[in-house]
């Protein structure tokens, strides 16, 4: 079966492609819908000065602000109806996920199967529209405090404000079940992947012209192309990268026939966390910089001002936390997605056993062993990618549009949507060897 999935995937090509016809309908669907996401981004929110805004916003762009433009698409920069974004969708996920994990009725409901996610699935929705409502209405208020942003401050713009706002976060929420299930990849990365790769473009656009100018040297620009070259090629095999638990199954009797024993594995990801510790760290560490932009009216403490430049980027104590965060979120996270007693029931439930290991409690403290130690070089791996822009910002002076955590996002959701028309393929060409056997004993039927 292995060899036949082999050669299967070794065949696929544009003939394969051309006859998938339910493929290419999903991969139309997926860009329609990311060009709607694209044009809403555009619109603006009404009662606003969109000169006076983009004044104020070029004050804040270094700051948590500048982060969420760039997942946003730059609807932040001009604030589209679409601000907000998906991301109050990305936190309440987070927060259901960690609450999964310390209330013991939510975790009860978790092992439900799939009513018991459908449930928690709506109660991340109604943690969506609470954030949502909570981050518009700050928005609301912040927009009201600068000068000549909003054109008639009052309750009415608050109001109109937080409703459209929301209505865009919804939206986008729907926008992304809807190519999950009729489209190709996760439609909520697609949607943040979809939003940071829209400002490449004028990114390296922006650096051609600094080498036009003379500001930047050809050979630090190549240099910089060959760098992202070997940063991505690390980040695939790094990202592809598992530690494969060899799983056994005894020999079983299913009435008069006797069944041999059978392996499999357990695959142990390096990086069970994802992207989420470098967005956590990068967050917290950038939000000290927006509090401190917008209190700029106020005159700041002695020692709130030598926090604030010590917290600047490419200073050493900046560096530090950046990375101890980093590595500190690679374990939380990993213990909160990945429980190896629960991974150690189910297997003593479907009768495998680790070899060597007894099963239950013995299997549990072993997966925990090794997982332990390859999230170890997984958070190594992680301040690596997201420590070195910094550093080339320090040195050189040079705008990296890409940090760690957007080319994390960028490189991992194109491997997953890769996968998946690979697998769309596969299905395809097994159907079509399914027909044409079908075919021939019917012929040789008549």
């Amino acid at each position: 079966m292995a060899s036949a999935a082999e050669q299967l995937a070794s065949n696929l090509n544009f003939a394969a492609f051309a006859k998938a016809e339910d493929l290419k309908k999903r991969i139309w669907f997926t860009l329609g819908a990311l060009l709607v996401y694209r044009l809403g981004t555009y619109i603006p929110l009404p009662g606003i000065n969109p000169n006076a805004f983009a004044q104020a916003f070029q004050q804040q762009s270094g700051g948590v602000l500048g982060m969420f433009n760039m997942f946003a698409g730059g609807a932040v920069e001009r604030m589209a109806i679409f601000a907000l974004g998906i991301m109050p969708y990305i936190s309440a996920s987070i927060i259901m996920q960690l609450m999964t994990s310390v209330i013991p009725s939510l975790e009860a409901l978790k092992k439900e199967g799939e009513q018991g996610r459908k449930v928690i699935n709506q109660y991340t929705r109604y943690g969506t529209v609470l954030l949502a409502i909570v981050q518009a209405y700050g928005i609301s208020i912040g927009l009201e405090s600068g000068n000549g942003i909003v054109t008639d401050p009052g309750l009415f713009f608050r109001i109109s404000a937080v409703i459209t706002l929301v209505g865009g976060t919804m939206f986008l929420m729907w926008l992304g079940e809807q190519i999950t299930a009729r489209g190709i990849g996760n439609g909520i990365s697609l949607i943040i992947f979809a939003g940071i790769v829209a400002g490449l473009p004028g990114a390296i656009s922006g650096t051609l012209e600094l080498g036009r100018t003379g500001a930047l040297s050809t050979g630090l620009i190549l240099g910089i192309i060959i760098l992202a070259v070997v940063v991505i090629g690390l980040i695939v095999f790094f990202e592809r990268a598992q530690r494969r638990l060899l799983i056994q199954y005894p020999k079983r009797q299913v009435g008069n026939r006797m069944f041999q024993g059978d392996t499999s594995h357990l695959p142990l990801k390096l990086n069970t966390a994802g992207v989420i510790p470098p967005i956590f760290a990068s967050s917290l560490l950038l939000l000290p910089a927006t509090l401190a932009g917008f209190s700029a009216t106020t005159e700041m403490p002695a020692w709130a001002s030598t926090v604030l430049a010590a917290l600047g980027h490419g200073q050493p104590l900046y560096m530090f936390l950046y990375a101890a965060m980093i590595a500190f979120f690679a374990f939380f996270y990993t213990a909160i997605v990945f429980n190896p007693k629960d991974t150690a029931d189910q297997l003593k439930k479907h009768s495998g056993f680790i070899p060597g290991y007894r099963p239950g409690e013995r299997t549990a403290e072993y997966i925990d062993y090794v997982l332990t130690r390859i999230t170890v070089v997984g958070a190594i791996y992680l301040v690596l990618v997201c420590l070195l822009p910094e550093f080339l910002i320090s040195a050189t002076g040079v705008p990296f549009y890409l940090g760690g955590t957007s080319l994390l996002i960028v490189v991992s959701v194109t491997l997953d949507t890769v996968a998946q028309v690979q697998g769309h393929l596969i299905a395809h060409q097994y159907e079509g060897l399914i027909k044409k056997s079908k075919l021939r004993g019917g012929k040789r039927g008549r």
